[in-house]
């Protein structure tokens, strides 16, 4: 049976070219640590770290291209960890949106314990967002907006560049969750208005699972407190956390040869028209909706968030009328060999928004190595088990 892969949202596959191959150079033509090593194979580790941080200085639009303002992690989640729970104290107040993602709900939940307030800014049924209705939620107290750019449910884009205009306007700390849009939407950290653009390297930027990181504004660091602390390589002599960037947040050991692919996705990415990779993932998205129009009609499905391709990314959820989201996708898997996701997706509160809370939906996330045949196919299998199972 044909595989098709359809949950790109959740991590990209297949990788860029040259990902999986410089994973295993490293591991097998180099293996050292950085910044502990006094020898070639060590600078040689360093170097290619410090040119993955310009690469992601130079794609998120650090016009300085500062490459140790680019602090890497494991991931998307720990980055919001570490810039949500190192830059709020008790009796701060934020503003998020209720389209989030549990990667800022939970932390901002723990945070809440300790004395920090969040309010979430309603977004419409179609995941969008008036930005007048954030202002009017500002506060006195007022220490940040933290925000997803996409919504992982339903593929809406949030308005992070008017959100931004308004933070700089308040003097408010805007924080910017990239999951769903970083390698896939142009971003422009600066023009933005973002002080910490959180991202992962598994999804868009099209690497290996296991990095990921922020791009941050000294200004913030300097307020901010490391999440974790340890070994560093740098400033050996003191107990001290350092109080430079990077090292101030990165403790420990790095995963290596994690970042030897993200290295080579990265430079397979800037070798691409800007643009081009969100302009195929629309074209799939717009024949996938095409595709579902005939079936809402017939009262088989509804489609989440927006109809258009407008304002999106490649991700669409579908609620089945007919059967339990869970046993379609089963059946997706089962019968037509095409991989979905289906549930909750880690985000109630987007449920609870799109009206999709609590059975969640199908999702269908499309990629860069995706096909139009793959999208046909998708279309006929929804159509024909949805058919099937109204009959039934």
């Amino acid at each position: 049976m044909q595989r098709i892969y359809l949950d790109q949202a959740s991590t990209s596959f297949p990788k860029a070219p040259g990902t999986a191959e410089a994973v295993f150079r490293y591991m097998t033509e180099c293996g050292c640590n950085i910044s502990r090593g006094g020898y070639k194979g060590a600078y040689a580790a360093e170097e290619l770290v410090y040119d993955t941080r310009t690469l992601l200085c130079r794609l998120f639009g650090c016009r300085d291209d500062d490459p140790k303002k680019a602090v890497l992690t494991h991931n998307v989640t720990e980055s919001l960890n570490i810039l949500i729970k190192g830059m709020l104290k008790p009796g701060d107040h934020v503003l998020v949106s209720s389209m989030e993602h549990n990667a800022v709900m939970r932390p901002l939940g723990q945070c809440a314990k300790q004395g920090v307030r969040f309010t979430r800014v309603p977004c419409a049924e179609d995941g969008t967002m008036n930005p007048a209705d954030l202002e009017a939620r500002i506060e006195e107290n007022t220490r940040a907006v933290v925000m997803l750019h996409a919504s992982n449910v339903c593929g809406t884009i949030l308005p992070a560049a008017e959100i931004g205009r308004i933070c700089r306007r308040k003097g408010i700390r805007f924080i910017l969750d990239t999951a769903q849009t970083a390698g896939i939407v142009p971003l422009d950290m600066a023009a933005m208005g973002v002080d910490a653009l959180a991202f992962t390297g598994h999804k868009g930027l099209l690497g290996p699972q296991g990095t990921g990181g922020f791009l941050i504004r000294e200004e913030l660091a300097a307020e901010m407190e490391p999440l974790i602390s340890g070994g560093t390589g740098s400033i050996s002599h003191t107990e001290e956390v350092p109080d430079f960037l990077p090292d101030r947040f990165e403790a420990g050991t790095m995963n290596l040869p994690g970042i030897a692919g993200l290295h080579a996705s990265l430079t397979w990415l800037t070798d691409r028209p800007e643009g081009s990779i969100l302009q195929h993932e629309l074209h799939l998205t717009e024949q996938f909706l095409r595709g579902m129009e005939a079936l809402e009609e017939e009262g088989l499905i509804r489609v989440t968030g927006k109809h258009g391709t407008e304002g999106r990314t490649g991700v669409v959820s579908i609620l089945p009328l007919h059967t339990d989201p869970a046993e379609l996708a089963f059946r997706l898997d089962e019968q037509y060999g095409i991989a979905t996701r289906v549930g909750l997706h880690c985000a109630p509160a987007a449920h609870q928004t799109l009206g999709t809370w609590p059975t969640g939906t199908v999702r269908f996330s499309f990629g860069i190595f995706n096909t139009e045949e793959e999208t046909d196919e998708a279309v006929r299998a929804v159509s024909a088990l949805c058919r099937k199972e109204r009959r039934e």
